[in-house]
C-alpha cells in the first residue's frame, strides 16, 4: 500500500468520508493512483468507476470553455456583462468584465444561499442580478459563486450553446472525458458516490448536485454541477501538466494560470487557485506558481507548472453531513505526499485540489 492509499484509507476510518479516489502523475500517466472505502456508509465498496460530484471544480472547467471561446473569438476578457445579457444594462453589474468575472473580483457577493427564497430558475437568477456588489470591482478578490454563475450566463450568450452542450464540446470532448457532464441520467447516477443527508430535499443526495442553488438552476450553473469519474479526471490532469494544448492556445493558457490579482488580498489565476502564501488548502509543498481547484464536496485538482505534476483527490466528505472540517488536514497531507513521491521517483508531478 502506497503512502498516499494509506493515508486516504486513514481518512475513511476517521470518518472523513466514506470513500477517496486519487490520482498523481505527468503529462505521460499517473505514476501513484487508487481509491478505497464505499461510495456511502454502509454501501458498495468502489471499484473506481464511480461519479464525483466535483462542485466548484465545475469552475475551472467552465473557465476553459469560456478561454476556448475567446480564442475563437466569440468573446474577449474586456467584454462587460452588459455587453452579453440586456437584462443587466443600466444595473450595477453592467461594466463588470469576463476577466473580473473569471479572477473574482468583480464585487458580487458568494456564497449567499438564494435557493431559500427564490425555488425557481427565474426567480434566482433574478435575484443574482438584484444582488449589491459588496466590493468596488478590481479592488479585491472576493470569491463568487454568483459571479460564476453569471459567467455562465454570458458563455451561453456568446456561443448560443447551452452551457453543458458547450463545456462538452470545448473540454470534455477534445480530452477524452466521456464519462464527464451535467445531470448524470439514470443509469449513470446509480455510480455516483453519496453526498449530504440534505435537511433542505429531506433524503441524501445521490446523482444529483449537492449545491442547492445549482440544483434550482436545474443542474447546470457555472459554478457546481459536474460529475466525473477519476479516470476523467486524470485527463484533466495530464493534458493540464502538459500545457492543456488540446484545449487552448499556449499565450491563452499561460494568461489562464498566471496570477492575476498580486496585492489584492489572494493569488487568483482566471478560474483557478493560486498558491497563497499562507492558509493554501493543499498546504507548502508545491511551487509558488501552482493552481489548482477545491470543491465544498472534498474533491481537488492541482497542477505545478515548475514540475510539470498533477493532483487529483476525490472524496465525499460532506457525507452524511458537512459539519467538520477533518479533510483540510487529510488535503494538505495528501499534496505533501504527493509531492514527496515526485522528488522520491524524479518523476514530473502535477497537483490537484
Amino acid at each position: 500500500m502506497s503512502r498516499l492509499a494509506e493515508l486516504l484509507a486513514d481518512g475513511r476510518d476517521r470518518g472523513v468520508y466514506s470513500g477517496a479516489a486519487w490520482s498523481v502523475g505527468d503529462a505521460a500517466g499517473a505514476s501513484d493512483r487508487g481509491w478505497t472505502g464505499t461510495r456511502s456508509w454502509g454501501g458498495k465498496r468502489l471499484d473506481g468507476s464511480e461519479l464525483w460530484d466535483l462542485a466548484s471544480v465545475t469552475k475551472p472547467v467552465v473557465g476553459l470553455a469560456v478561454m476556448a471561446l475567446a480564442d475563437a473569438g466569440a468573446l474577449r476578457l474586456t467584454d462587460t456583462v452588459g455587453d452579453h445579457l440586456p437584462e443587466y444594462r443600466g444595473g450595477d453589474k453592467a461594466q463588470l468584465t469576463v476577466h473580473q468575472l473569471l479572477a473574482h473580483t468583480s464585487g458580487i457577493p458568494g456564497q449567499v444561499p438564494l435557493y431559500r427564497e427564490h425555488p425557481t430558475r427565474a426567480a434566482l437568477l433574478e435575484a443574482i442580478r438584484l444582488l449589491p456588489l459588496t466590493a468596488e470591482p478590481g479592488t479585491r478578490v472576493q470569491y463568487s459563486s454568483q459571479g460564476f454563475i453569471v459567467l455562465g450566463l454570458i458563455a451561453e450568450a456568446a456561443s448560443g450553446e447551452t452551457l453543458d452542450v458547450l463545456v462538452r464540446r470545448l473540454v470534455c470532448d477534445p480530452l477524452g472525458m466521456t464519462g464527464t457532464g451535467f445531470r448524470p441520467d439514470a443509469e449513470a447516477g446509480r455510480r455516483a458516490v453519496a453526498t449530504e443527508d440534505c435537511p433542505w430535499r429531506g433524503r441524501v443526495v445521490v446523482g444529483e448536485v449537492h449545491d442547492e442553488n445549482a440544483v434550482v438552476l436545474g443542474g447546470v450553473g457555472g459554478h457546481a454541477g459536474l460529475f466525473a469519474p477519476l479516470a476523467d479526471m486524470e485527463r484533466l490532469g495530464r493534458s493540464l501538466a502538459g500545457g492543456a494544448r488540446e484545449l487552448l492556445r499556449p499565450d491563452t493558457f499561460a494568461r489562464m494560470t498566471a496570477v492575476h490579482t498580486e496585492g489584492l488580498g489572494l493569488r487568483r489565476a482566471l478560474a483557478w487557485q493560486g498558491q497563497d502564501p499562507e492558509d493554501s488548502p493543499v498546504g507548502r509543498s508545491l511551487g509558488p506558481d501552482s493552481y489548482g481547484h477545491t470543491g465544498f464536496t472534498g474533491t481537488s485538482v492541482w497542477v505545478d507548472p515548475a514540475t510539470g505534476r498533477y493532483a487529483v483527490l476525490l472524496t465525499n466528505r460532506v457525507h452524511p453531513s458537512r459539519a467538520g472540517d477533518g479533510i483540510t488536514a487529510v488535503r494538505r497531507e495528501f499534496h505533501d505526499r504527493a509531492s514527496a513521491l515526485a522528488r522520491a521517483t524524479d518523476q514530473p508531478f502535477c497537483g490537484v485540489d
